[in-house]
This record gives C-alpha cells, structure tokens and sequence, in this order.
C-alpha cells in the first residue's frame, strides 16, 4: 500500500506544465436569457423592491466572481431564493455597519449539492457553516464505484463591492455518471473508461495525462499519489493527490487546513472519483498576499510531505491546536500517537497495587483473579480516555517540546543533498533543545498534579523506547512504531517480550507482538459491536494481544518458529472497512522491515535496533481471505522474504487452507478421540455443546469429523438447541456451506427442541420458559443450566467467556459438574483459574495450548515447503492451478494432517500420563510442557549436539517431511533452506519428542538416556 511522490517534486526540481494545463472553463450559454427569469421570478414574489431587482440580479450574476457551472445546474428558483437571502444578509450587515458580508448559501439535494459562503483566503473556519467537513461526511467519504461525487470549488477573484471586503467560495458538488460504471480489469486503466462524463468533458489534454499516470500509480500501490506541478509565469502550485476511495476520511477538509497552515490558499479545487476506485484531488495553491510566511517555493514542499501524515490521521481530538496555527500537523499527529500510547501503558496501578502483589500468593488462582480484576478496575477508573485527553490538551506546549524530543532521534532532512534543510528541520532548530532530564524536570514544573505529571511522563517514556519508526515516511498509509519492550513493567507482563510495535491508523489502532526473534502468529481483527463493547474491547486490546501471543508461543512447541499474535481494532466508525484496515496495517510494519532506499517510495530511517527483522502473518479472526495480498503486496514492495511472509494462502499460491482440509480440527478432535479412548466412551452416544457454528473454521469441521450427539450449538446468529441431538445431516449441509444456524431447517427439530436468534425478543421455549433478550440469551447460553453434556468443545466465543466469577454456573448445587470433559478449541476461552476451579471439581479439562496447535503446524510446514523448492519447482508441485491439485501437494497435504494428528497425540498421551503420576492439574501440566520443550528447544540450538555431522543427520531425517525428503532430498533441502530455521527445526523436534515421553521434569540421566536409545544407536 505504498505511496509515490514525483520523484523530480521530492527533489525540489520545476515541473512546468504548459498552458494546456487545468480545466476548460466552465461557460453556461443560456446566462442572459436566465437573468432575465430571475427578475420576473423576483418581480413576480415581490420580496424585493422592484425598483432593486434588476442591480441585485446584475451584482450576483457579475459581481461575486460564482463560477458558471452554479447557473447552470441550479433552476431560476432557487437562484432567486440565494439572492433574496443575500439582500438580507447586505441590509443586515448595513445596520450593523459592518464592512464584512456574511453568506451562507446552501442547497442540498440526492444527486447534487451547492455551497457559497464568505470566505477568508488562507484561513480555516472555527465558527460558521464548516461545508467541507459537510462535504467530506455526506460525498465523499462514503463514494464508492456505484454511488461517487464529484466537487468543483472556485474562490471569486474579487472582494463583493468596493466597500464590503468579503470573498466568495463555491462548492460544487454532483453524483457522477460514469463513462463505463464496471469497468474489466482490463479497461479500468484506461481514463476515458472510468472516467465520469462531466470530467472528461472539462479537462484539458494536459489533465487527462497528468490524472492517467497519478490513477494508474494509486491502482499499482494502493497508498496516496502525490505530485505537484509549476504553472509559468506565476507562482501557483498545483497539487494532484490521488489514493483509494474509502482509504482515509475528512481529507478534502484538512488537506484545506494544511495549506493554511503555511499561509496558502487554493484559486480554484477539484475532487474527481473514477468507477475503478480511485479518488483524486486537484489543488491550485498560492501564497496569501503581503504574507511573512516562508515562500510557496519552500512551503509547498513541506504541504507535499504533511499531506501523507494527514491522509493516515485527517482528523483528531488535537485539530483544533492545528487550526489556530498552535500546533504543526506533526506535532499534532505525535500528540495524539502519544495519547493512544497512554491509554493502554500509562502506569497507573500505583504503589498500593505493588504492595498487595507482594502480599498475596500470585500461585492461587483465587488471589490471581482477585489482582487481574482490580487492575482492570484501577485502569478503567483512575484515567479514563477523556481524562487523559483532557490533560494533554491543557498544555500544548509540552507537546511541542516532546515532540522535539521524539524528532531529535527520529527525523532525517531528507533534502541534505541541496544542502537546503526543510521547514521541519528549520522549526526543530527554534524549539528549545533540551535533555531527557531537562524534559522530565519541565513536565514535573509545568503540570500541576502528580496525574498531569504521570501523563506526560509516559510520552516521554514513548520517546525513549521507540527503535524505528515510519512517521517521516513521505509515503506511509498508517504510521508504525517498533518499540522496545523492556517498559512493560514485568508484575504484570511476566514473559518477556523480544519485539513489539504500535500501528496507528485513521481506521484502526493495532499491536504486533512476538516472544523470539522467528516468530509465527495470526493477524486477528477485533470488531465492536456498539460503543460498549468498542470501550471494553480498547481497554483490553493489549492484554488480550499479549496472552494471545503467549499462548501462541506454548502452542509453537512442536515447530522451528516462536509465538506472535497481531491485532486490529476497527474504530468504533469504521466496522466495514476491514480490509483497508489489514492493507494499511501490514504496509505500515513492511515500511519498517524492508531496508534499502527508494527515492521518492523508501526513504532511510533511523534504526536504532541494527539488525533486519523478519515477521511471519498467518490467518485469524477476520483475515483469513487477506493472506494472497499481503503476500502478493510484499513481493510488489521487493521484500526478500515474500513467499513466507503469510501463509493460509490460497492454493493457487502454494497455500493449504487451514479450513478446507481441517488442520486445526484434527488436532482439537485428537483429543476429543483420546478422552473416548481412555475412558473407554462411544462417540456416538455422547452429547456435546459447541460454541462456534457451522460458519466458521473449526466450528464446521468439528462437525464434519464427529459422529457424537450435539444438543446444542452457539454461533453468530444465535442458539439452536435439542436434547434428543440435533439433525446431524442438516447440521453437515450447513457445516458444508458454511452457513450459520440462522439457515437451520426448524422442520428438523424435535418437539423439545428449539431456536433463538439474537435479534428476537420475548421467545417462549418449548419448556414455557421466556427469553426476552436474544443477544443476552446467546452471550451468556455457555453458562446457562441447559447447557449440560458429556463434553464441552468451544470451536469460537469472546477470550475469557469463562473466568472466576461465572465459572461456578458450570457446577450445579450439588457438586456435580455440567460437562465431564471440556476441549478448549477456541483460544482463551476460559481464564487458567476457571480451568482450575473446573479441575477441582472433577472436569478434564485440555486447555488451548495444546489443544488446537493443528494450524501452526500446518503453517509451519506450509512455509517449510516454499523453502525447500525453487520456484519452477514450486509451481509444479505445491501450486493448484484450474482446480488441478498436482499429485505431490495432495500427498503432502495427508502428510501434514497426519503429523498434526500424530504431535496432538502424543501430547495427550504424555499430558494423561503425567497428570496420572503427579495428580498435577492438566491445565499446568500444560503450560510446564510448553515451556520446558520452548526453553530445551533454545540449548539444544547451542550446544554441540548441532555440530555432530552424523547425529544431525539422523534427527533431521526424521524431523523433515518424509516427502520432501524424498522429493528433494536432504543435501538440498540443507542448501536452501536458511541455517537457523534448519537449527530450529533440529532443536524443536528433539525436544519435543524428549519432552512427550519423559514429561516436564526428567531426571538428569533422562535426556542421555533418550539419545542413547533413539538416535546415538543410529548415528
């Protein structure tokens, strides 16, 4: 999603355009013949003195500069009725004897819209009509390919009259009526295809070329297109901004606010939207006359650089400060980056909180709980988002002298080579310079408590631990900060994490967060479903990010690749652009990846880690049908590592959908068939409740792979319920189509049995009971007394749906627990002391961890395959082209499920296994084998086991793929697979299979022992 600049405009050096340049003028031929229906029309109503109506016609017709196009698409109506208020309006301003006339006119209707009003040049309106915000919320934000506006907007040339001193400035805005409405792949490069008809009629040749490469540049790269042109013999500038409709919000509106920032204004603006999704903007900036700012010749650089950061953050809580020329747009933006940095790690949980951590036992899971809940309440309650905004707000200077701070580090004058540094740099040199301990000494004597102190100490806390960040980025799309972890205090983050970063985006905020250096994880977006749920979903966004990470990394045992998780929260405004949330998150982070220098694409950052990282995405909630392009995008932007930056890809890509083939499924059901097994049950006499539907992944392949008695299930759209099990054929074609239980045949249930959707209310259940809230019956059906089964499969649901408070709803009066087995599929499902108390009560209970490792297994050896072949070969044997499955990948694809089956096993054998011995709870039992497999895994990397030619060999033998060995073989497969993935993989197989049949706490003769008989006897 990267942007472009021209690079001759980046560089400083004159575009001319000729005069061929612009837009034809707009020349309504019927303008004499309508004045002449206005005065009748005005004689006619008699508002007006007759005597008037021919000189205040004439003064609105020649006098106020309106451009053409308004007679033309406005009837004598309501041109009337603009006059008539402007007669108004001048006799107002007459008995106030004001030198300035007010005026406002406004018609708005389906298919067009016009705005006239004074206008100021070079000043952003605080108070009055805002027509542009208007404009950005009503037309523009929202055009997309069936339904776009145009905007034409002039400034009259003129004051209105010798002794009025105001100026006019119109806006012209008409739904567009498109050459070709659904262009081919193949037309929608073409301008005069998906062009609007009105446009092509006005532009110059000149435009038409200039607006073909901008269009053709934005459908390449997805990001803003910047360039600007030179008109001879002025100094006007013209700049063309081109970018994705629906890809940022209220641009047109501050982009007004930029150039007026550095005392420019715009002649005459453009807005033009094309039936291939593109928008773009035509400004014609001057500088404001008798002006002491800097010249347009050096401002309109700086314009071109700030119009990237507004287009990632056109609208803040810190605008105003913007408007009224207190604040630059960067330091604006840095405050706000600031802001959302203190809502989720301003450390606010105090001394008193780190006292009562000491006194109490963080091993008890009732104390655990206890201290989980009161910093959630400490957090929420001591400084809410409004507070903090509150305070920052108070001191803009302390803004300006952070952000100094921040710029000191991070800023490179990227015109060095002129030796001519930019306004940026020129404005860091006027703000006093001062140290960290100078900084923190000002904050504590400016602010005038100790929370306006802790406020902005933790900016200055941001400052300190940002390695790399893209904020000077000319062509970012969302701005990324690669942080150094070591802030977050370790009472509460216990596991250290190895990197970190922060993505701030005009839809979304999100987190990247991984435990080693290779580390593999999906990206999952968080939608809210009203402003409750967004609040709830904010506060706990990192948390939830952090133990989605951590449960990744204990659920990695078995392969080379660590744990990491991604997250995208979608603003509460912006819940159906998920998409352009996921494209602007991974080019954000790609942007500090990728190395290297691009003139006018990829400038040089400032790296303070020194060394190139390497992420790996996989599929999550939300973003499994994203995978193709983020993978696609990173070989369009020349990274390295393109073919195993994401994996769940599509098949024509060499990727094995986790869905289609159930990866994540056959480890869950592993343990479903090993609890039959041990216990000796039939399946198919055994009742099951699952939250997750037949829609989703697992939800729908746990149906498919299972023979068992289901009585009820839990999905997006409701609860469907039956005691006598519900019809297994109808839930198979529905798990088949991927429908939701909103699909579900009702002819199909038996008597008792029944369906509530979350959008009815007052439902009476065959029982007589009344359901009067849907969604609130189908939040809370996990703990309602119906929900009772032999086994408890959660394939989907919210983290942290069970925790200590309403985990006892599982246990009935008596003691006796509603499920006898529980498998937790979906992750976090239930809090670690929720698993616990069930424990106690009698439940076996599998935790997440272990349970459903099927997916990062299948990803690991998706990747592993991408590596092993070159790329001929890749195509041949991995790529599904034409629905033709070659031969080696279905045969891979059986391999992989099997070693999935085979890893989930043999965890459930040794989990049983020592939880029989050592009457630990399964649930630690868990976590202790996680880690000591993830912590064995790390020494054996080190330690000269790896350097034992003939050891190497025989582990590697057997930890590779039985078919890319044979199809490859390992001499190859050593080439060009990378060393320290190679050594991963070595050490995570060796520990594992140690681990599985010695447990988590072997003897010290154990690990020879293990060698001795399995593998030294080979060597």
């Amino acid at each position: 999603m990267t942007a472009t600049l021209a690079p001759n405009a980046t560089q400083g050096n004159k575009i001319n355009i000729g005069e061929d340049c612009g837009y034809n003028a707009n020349v309504f031929a019927g303008k004499k013949e309508q004045m002449v229906q206005v005065c009748e029309h005005l004689t006619e109503t008699g508002f007006l003195p007759k005597e008037l109506v021919e000189n205040e016609v004439v003064w609105f017709y020649n006098n106020l500069g309106i451009d053409d196009f308004y007679f033309a698409l406005e009837p004598v109506e309501t041109i009337a009725n603009h006059i008539m208020a402007l007669y108004g309006a001048k006799i107002m301003a007459y008995t106030k004897h004001e030198n300035s006339l007010e005026i406002n006119l406004e018609k708005e209707s389906e298919d067009s819209s016009v705005y006239i009003h004074s206008s100021q040049p070079g000043v952003s309106q605080l108070q009055g009509p805002q027509c542009e915000r208007a404009i950005d919320e009503k037309y523009l934000d929202n055009s997309v390919p069936t339904q776009s506006f145009r905007v034409e907007s002039y400034r009259s040339p003129a004051t209105v009259s010798s002794s009025i001193t105001s100026q006019i400035r119109s806006y012209f805005v008409t739904k567009c009526q498109f050459v070709n409405p659904e262009p081919t792949p193949e037309e929608e490069t073409d301008i005069n295809q998906v062009a609007d008809q009105a446009f092509l009629k006005k532009a110059t040749a000149h435009t038409l070329k200039v607006y073909q490469g901008v269009m053709r540049n934005v459908l390449q790269r997805t990001g803003p297109v910047i360039e600007m042109y030179e008109v001879p013999g002025s100094r006007e500038r013209r700049l063309i901004v081109g970018y994705r409709q629906r890809s940022t919000q209220g641009f047109f509106s501050a982009m007004s606010d930029l150039y007026h920032y550095y005392n420019l204004y715009s002649v005459r603006k453009y807005v033009e939207q094309f039936s291939n999704g593109v928008t773009i903007m035509g400004l014609y900036l001057n500088p404001v006359p008798n002006s002491k700012a800097a010249p347009i010749e050096h401002s309109i650089h700086q314009v071109m650089k700030e119009t990237s950061l507004l287009y990632c953050l056109p609208k803040t809580p810190f605008q105003q400060f913007f408007k009224t020329n207190q604040l630059s747009v960067q330091e604006t933006v840095y405050g706000y980056v600031g802001w959302i940095f203190c809502q989720h790690f301003l450390n606010r949980l105090g001394k008193e909180f780190m006292s009562l951590n000491t006194i109490l036992d963080r091993a008890n899971p009732v104390h655990e709980e206890v201290l989980g809940k009161m910093k959630k309440r400490l957090r929420q309650d001591t400084f809410t988002r409004e507070y903090i905004l509150d305070i920052i707000q108070l001191y803009p200077e302390l803004i300006k002298l952070l952000y100094a701070n921040f710029a000191k580090v991070h800023y490179v004058n990227q015109r060095e080579a002129s030796l001519q540094p930019t306004m940026s740099y020129q404005r860091l040199s006027t703000v006093e310079d001062l140290t960290e301990e100078q900084l923190s000494k000002k904050i504590k004597s400016v602010t005038s408590n100790a929370h306006e102190q802790l406020v902005f100490d933790s900016f200055l806390n941001f400052n300190k631990h940002v390695l790399k960040t893209n904020f000077y980025q000319s062509t970012k799309v969302a701005l990324s900060f690669r942080l150094d972890p070591t802030f977050l205090p370790e009472i509460e983050y216990p596991t250290k994490l190895y990197g970190m970063f922060l993505v701030v985006g005009s839809e979304f905020r999100g987190f990247h967060l991984r435990f080693q250096d290779v580390a593999r994880g999906g990206i999952r977006i968080i939608r809210s479903r009203n402003r409750e749920a967004y609040s709830i979903n904010l506060r706990t966004l990192f948390d939830e990010n952090y133990a989605l990470a951590a449960t990744q990394h204990r659920k990695n045992k078995d392969i080379p690749e660590g744990g990491s998780k991604g997250t995208i929260l979608l603003n509460i405004d912006q819940q159906d652009v998920p998409l352009v949330a996921f494209e602007k998150y991974v080019d954000s982070i790609l942007d500090l990846l990728i190395t290297g220098h691009t003139p006018g694409i990829k400038e040089p950052l400032v790296d303070k880690i020194g060394k190139p990282e390497i992420l790996f995405f996989g599929p999550d909630e939300g973003t499994a049908e994203y995978m193709d392009w983020a993978s696609q995008h990173a070989r369009r932007r020349n990274a390295s590592f393109w073919k195993a930056f994401t994996t769940g890809k599509s098949q024509s890509m060499g990727g094995i959908p986790h869905d289609l083939y159930g990866m994540t499924t056959r480890s869950v059901h592993q343990y479903v068939l090993g609890i039959y097994r041990t216990f000796g049950l039939n399946e198919a006499e055994c009742t099951k409740l699952q939250t997750g539907g037949p829609d989703g992944d697992l939800g729908s392949n746990e149906i498919k792979i299972s023979k068992d008695k289901t009585v009820a299930i839990v999905d997006g759209s409701g609860v469907i319920y039956d005691p006598q099990g519900i019809h297994r054929d109808e839930l198979d074609r529905l798990a088949t189509a991927r429908k939701m239980i909103i699909e579900f045949d009702l002819k199909k249930l038996s008597p008792q049995g029944f369906r509530v959707l979350v959008d009815e209310n007052n439902v009476t259940l065959p029982s007589g009971e009344l359901v009067e809230n849907g969604l609130q019956f189908r939040n809370t059906f996990h703990v309602n007394p119906l929900a009772s089964a032999t086994i408890f499969v959660p394939c989907g649901g919210r983290p942290e749906s069970i925790d200590l408070n309403n985990v006892k709803k599982l246990v009935d009066e008596d003691g006796t627990p509603r499920f006898k087995y529980i498998v937790e599929g979906a992750n976090l499902f239930f809090t670690q002391e929720a698993r616990l108390r069930l424990e106690k009560a009698g439940v076996v209970i599998f935790k997440d961890a272990s349970a459903n490792k099927g997916g990062v297994t299948s990803s690991s050896l998706e990747v592993l395959a991408a590596l092993a072949f070159n790329d001929t070969e890749f195509e041949e044997h991995m790529c599904v082209k034409n629905g033709v499955v070659p031969e080696f990948y279905a045969a891979y694809v059986n391999e992989v499920q099997d070693i999935i089956e085979r890893n989930a096993a043999a965890e459930f054998e040794a989990l049983w296994r020592e939880h029989t011995k050592t009457k630990i709870p399964i649930s630690i039992l868990s976590d202790d084998l996680s880690v000591a497999i993830v912590q064995l895994n790390d020494q054996l990397q080190t330690t000269g086991l790896w350097h034992n030619a003939s050891l190497r060999e025989t582990v590697l033998n057997r930890a590779f793929p039985k078919l890319l060995l044979d199809k490859v073989g390992l001499d190859t497969l050593l080439k060009r697979v990378p060393e320290n993935y190679v050594k991963a993989i070595f050490g995570a197989h060796l520990a594992s299979m140690f681990i599985y049949k010695y447990g988590a706490h072997p003897d010290n003769f154990a690990f020879f022992e293990f060698m001795r008989e399995g593998y030294y006897s080979n060597a």
